[in-house]
């Protein structure tokens, strides 16, 4: 169905003004379909895909027929989850805008009843909320539906399958009968076709057809890599192809933590969403999504329905969603309004066969493509760099240095060699100190850091091989000679001394040889501090062998928040609950106000400098 201009649906001033306010001038195809009849008072049951608009074909109509004067509900919209009621209080809000005197209030569980009260107690409106909650307003008589005018059943296949059906029942059971009912959902099974024969009056059936909505401008691409490679594999991708904003999806709350956990120590900006993370959390990490205020959110399939999030760039499936309803709705969350995104999906062992099926099922063109390598991503990261400094120079936006340059010119230094001095301190490589040695070269095999990233002020990458983690026993540190050149190298220690008496370690089960025992103690324990190299002072971690933190964890974490080298980081002395971690002095105050808040192994980072003084 073609799509038309708002100003052609018959809509009020107000809605119109609303509308053109929220930036938009032609109704989508389910938009252009469902409000005319909508208006007309008739029962309407509307098929269309994820981001195709519902929400508006259904909020515009009820809206135009609620009465600003009568202080009572007039339109209920029942959504599967907390996170689809907030996004569609917050468009009703917007499209309600200029009409005086209207009130809506979202309603779920997990918020203060109190809150809700009030809101109802004042004369909501239009009232939005999930079935469970509804229904339990209805019964403590918070809630009465006896002026009430519109119904609406969103996401209602989803609704179903979460087992709101007797819920649901319910609510319609204790409407009016004359009111009218508006049901939308991606299918419509014989569960919703029961429903649908027995509340409604001669609905109008409207369906948008899916492929042509969301299909073409997604483009889908699985990789088949091994289970301990998926997060190099997601980073080299994100790299390549320069993503700044997108949602990676994840099957189990765990897998959610750990992703956000790597991700933070390899410098990106990230946060989380799952079903263990209370409301007014979720609440504060969608509102800084939607803000940009960070680049990926990594979240399970309770965030899949329900986010309204514009112009997500890519949707990475990390794991392999259960069916191909799933996989759809999550891939939804990008190329929306029109416009294209991606969709990367990655697969191990047998997932291949599952994804297969889903393919041949749904009718999904998903086509398989590899990795890409270390080489691939240093030159597109210099790419990148060489196409923002050529921007800028075409742009002219920047300020004239000539002075500065002129005398490096009067010293002897070509123009080549102070360009190339300029890029090296960009891509954060240290800068050497006057009358010093000259400062490191970065090798050739490594790839640079994102320092064209310093323009638009992003959280700062840094980019190594993958780090061995203490919760996975089957990801082994490499040794020296087989570390790969790119990957952190961390700083040496000396060796620990023998164990005081009584001091040593239980020894493990069987026979055990002095040496076989240094040799295990030197590689889980080390040594008391004695004292602190010229230079450098320490600094206060609050985990320690308790949280399962290793040296590498540490050097990580430091490097990839900060972007300062590893060679800041001197001796590392973890203790049960705690770890104390020299550090050069110059860079100290930036590690501790940098790493204030930031999770390690689960746990916040609450670090401080130590005193010479200071026992701990």
């Amino acid at each position: 169905m073609e799509k038309r201009p708002f100003a052609e649906l018959g809509l009020s001033p107000e809605i119109l003004k609303a509308v053109e306010k929220m930036g938009f001038e032609e109704a989508s195809p389910i938009q252009t379909a469902v409000i005319p009849v909508a208006l007309t008072g008739k029962d309407v049951v509307g098929m269309s895909s994820t981001g195709s608009g519902k929400t508006a074909a259904f909020a515009i109509p009820a809206l135009e027929r609620v009465d600003p004067k009568l202080r009572a509900v007039q339109v209920l919209i029942l959504c599967p989850t907390r996170e689809l009621a907030v996004q569609v209080a917050e468009e009703v809000g917007k499209l309600s805008f200029f009409k005086r005197g209207i009130q809506a209030v979202p309603i779920y569980g997990g918020q203060s009843y109190d809150r809700q009260f009030r809101a109802l107690a004042a004369g909501a409106q239009v009232v939005i909320g999930t079935p469970g909650r509804v229904m339990d307003h209805m019964d403590r008589g918070t809630l009465s539906l006896d002026q009430l005018r519109v119904v609406v059943l969103d996401e209602t296949d989803r609704m179903l399958d979460m087992g709101f059906r007797d819920d649901i029942e319910h609510v319609l059971k204790n409407t009016p009968a004359q009111r009218q009912l508006l049901f939308f959902s991606a299918t419509i099974p014989r569960g919703i076709q029961d429903l649908i024969g027995r509340y409604s009056r001669d609905p109008e059936w409207i369906k948008i057809e899916s492929v042509a909505q969301n299909a073409p401008l997604v483009e889908q691409v699985y990789f088949e890599v091994d289970r301990r490679s998926k997060i190099e594999a997601l980073t080299r991708l994100i790299d390549v192809h320069d993503f700044r904003y997108g949602i990676i999806f994840c099957s189990t709350k765990i897998m959610v933590d750990e992703l956000d956990e790597h991700l933070h120590a390899r410098g990106y900006a990230t946060d989380r969403l799952h079903g263990d993370i209370s409301q007014a959390q979720r609440e504060r990490v969608m509102d800084k999504f939607r803000r940009r205020a960070f680049e990926f959110l990594v979240a399970t399939d309770v965030a899949a329905r329900g986010l309204d999030v514009d112009d997500l760039e890519v949707v990475f499936n990390f794991d392999l969603p259960n069916d191909a309803e799933d996989y759809t709705h999550r891939i939804g969350r990008t190329a929306r309004a029109g416009k294209s995104g991606r969709a990367f999906t990655f697969v191990s062992g047998r997932e291949l066969y599952k994804l297969q099926g889903m393919m041949q099922v749904a009718r999904l063109k998903i086509r398989r493509e590899s990795i890409p390598s270390l080489d691939q991503v240093e030159e597109a990261r210099a790419n990148v760099f060489f196409e923002k400094i050529r921007a800028t120079l075409e742009a002219k936006q920047f300020f004239s240095h000539d002075r500065m340059i002129d005398r490096l010119l009067e010293q002897g230094y070509t123009s080549t060699d102070i360009c190339s001095a300029m890029i090296h301190l960009l891509q954060g490589a240290p800068a050497a100190k006057p009358g010093g040695a000259p400062a490191k070269a970065i090798p050739a095999a490594q790839p640079p850091l994102r320092a064209a990233d310093e323009a638009d002020a992003r959280p700062k990458r840094a980019y190594g091989g993958p780090r061995p983690h203490a919760a996975d026993p089957e990801q082994k540190p490499a040794s020296a000679a087989a570390r790969p050149s790119h990957a952190r190298v961390t700083p040496k220690r000396a060796p620990d001394p023998e164990p005081a008496p009584g001091g040593a370690p239980a020894a493990p089960a069987g026979d055990e040889t002095e040496e076989q025992e240094a040799v295990r103690r030197s590689k889980y324990e080390r040594a008391p501090r004695t004292g602190r190299e010229p230079g450098m002072v320490t600094i206060f971690f609050n985990v320690g062998r308790k949280h399962l933190v290793t040296p590498a964890d540490i050097v990580g974490k430091v490097a990839g928040v900060t972007r300062l080298p590893a060679e800041v980081v001197g001796a590392i002395d973890i203790h049960q609950r705690h770890t104390l971690v020299d550090v050069a002095e110059e860079h100290a105050p930036l590690i501790v106000k940098k790493m204030v808040g930031i999770r390690l192994k689960g746990e916040a980072l609450a670090p401080a400098l130590v005193g010479t003084e200071t026992k701990l």
